[in-house]
């Protein structure tokens, strides 16, 4: 026979998103992918051409990164400079794509022909296109998705750390030795800490 209250069961664990779950697993898989073709890459010629390749890809990667931060600087100092002239910045058709022309440009930085060949497809324009149009309507979905709770409901489960889910309000007040309930401590309290 117990007596006294029984501890409740923990709430069950949330389930980890998808991209928790099998980004670990693709981040290895594409390491293994990598190591092997270079090390194919290499039986088949030898390791000078691997080396070759690899830093062609540093330099090639390197110089359409600067381009794509040149460009998206110049197009920032141009909207800037319109909106300070009090006229509305107009839209530039190559504005668009840079980041994902940084992208590109890391992606041959990385070593490794894997990441090479997805670097080089990101740098055609029509792939970018269509990347960014993905990721656009990607992004208004789950901002639609987001929306449908309040923003009181986001702070309340922010603030719950709890299993039970219980958030109690309050200030801790510590008895300092030497002093009665009723007496008041001389000078300023230490503050409270965790």
């Amino acid at each position: 026979m117990t007596t006294g209250a029984q501890t409740p069961y923990p709430a069950a664990r949330p389930r980890r998103s998808r991209l928790r779950t099998f980004l670990p697993l693709g981040a290895a898989a594409w390491l293994v992918l990598e190591i092997w073709l270079l090390t194919m890459v290499a039986g088949a010629s030898n390791g000078l051409v691997v080396l070759l390749l690899l830093v062609a890809g540093l330099v090639l990667g390197s110089v359409v990164v600067k381009r794509a931060g040149r460009r998206a600087f110049r197009n920032l100092t141009e909207t800037l400079q319109q909106q300070q002239g009090g006229t509305a910045p107009e839209s530039r058709p190559n504005s668009e794509g840079n980041g994902l022309m940084m992208l590109g440009g890391l992606l041959l930085i990385i070593p490794g022909f894997v990441s090479d060949v997805l670097g080089l497809v990101l740098l055609v324009p029509p792939v970018q296109r269509a990347v960014s149009r993905y990721a656009e309507r990607t992004f208004e979905r789950k901002l639609r998705e987001a929306a449908q709770g309040s923003l009181g409901d986001a702070f309340r489960q922010a603030r719950i750390h709890r299993p039970d889910g219980k958030v109690v309000q309050g200030e801790v007040v510590r008895d300092e030795p030497g002093h009665t309930s009723g007496d008041t401590p001389q000078g300023p309290r230490p503050p409270l800490t965790r």
